[in-house]
């Protein structure tokens, strides 16, 4: 189609502008679904976005049409499955990034590292080298653990804007896993706004006996991820855990790079 000067009109500037915003806003949408639990009602939905509500529901009426979301029999839309396939390819491209950065640092401390991603109020480790010790520490790939009793769950939480944290702190369930379990969720805030300050975060025994875990964000990734660096707590002392902490950071570092870079 042209228009009075005779150029095309679908490939206008203005045309790919409002294309992009469209992928923007729609993003944004499916953002905010996963960050209110995974479900909410259309108002709801125009309130938190700003957005005018027959775009939204536009949008909403797109991304349903391709199973990235879906509307529920309360009229509130939720996200899609086809989420989950995208989810797991992400996950897998992070894994494979990861492994080299990972294998480094096991060769330089040889305790377990893991790398982790915040899912909804759990961690989900996605990636794991082992030590080549006897005595080592065993998670699996895939498994979900809380958020205030692991290292990788407080550096999670850590990332997390002030608001944000706060409020995802104060409703996670606080399940004690052994006697040194935080249970009180004033004490998780305040160790999770040290962890922000110190720059890494700590599990001293509180996720399972005898076991210190250190852990490290990975600065300006596409998600919130964090690696650790898990072993027994004889072996990682106050000295290996102050080195494992300047090992980490580099290798977030170098991670964080590796995510961003075009493909």
């Amino acid at each position: 189609m042209r228009n009075s000067e005779g150029r095309r009109s679908g490939g206008s500037a203005d045309g790919r502008l409002a294309g992009v915003q469209s992928v923007e806003r729609a993003f944004g949408l499916l953002e905010l679904l996963a960050s209110n639990g995974g479900e909410m009602a259309l108002t709801r939905l125009a309130e938190a976005s700003g957005l005018p509500l027959p775009t939204i529901h536009r949008l909403l009426r797109t991304l349903a049409s391709q199973g990235y979301v879906r509307q529920q029999p309360n009229r509130r839309y939720a996200l899609g499955p086809r989420l989950i396939w995208l989810g797991e390819s992400a996950a897998g491209l992070l894994s494979s990034l990861a492994l080299p950065h990972l294998k480094q640092l096991v060769a330089a401390l040889d305790e377990t590292v893991n790398l982790a991603m915040l899912d909804d109020d759990r961690a989900v480790y996605v990636a794991q080298v082992p030590s080549t010790r006897a005595m080592r520490m065993f998670t699996e790939v895939g498994m979900r653990v809380h958020l205030h009793s692991t290292g990788v769950g407080k550096a999670l939480l850590a990332q997390l804007p002030p608001d944000e944290m706060a409020a995802l702190a104060r409703r996670l369930p606080l399940p004690p896993s052994t006697d040194r379990t935080i249970v009180d969720h004033g004490r998780l805030l305040a160790e999770v706004q040290q962890a922000k300050s110190l720059g890494y975060a700590v599990d001293e025994g509180e996720h399972e006996v005898g076991v210190r875990c250190v852990a490290v964000p990975v600065p300006g990734g596409p998600t919130r991820t964090a690696i650790s660096v898990s072993g027994p707590s004889l072996r990682l002392t106050d000295e290996v855990r102050d080195r494992a902490v300047v090992l980490l950071r580099d290798a977030a570092d170098a991670l964080a790079e590796d995510l961003l870079a075009p493909r």
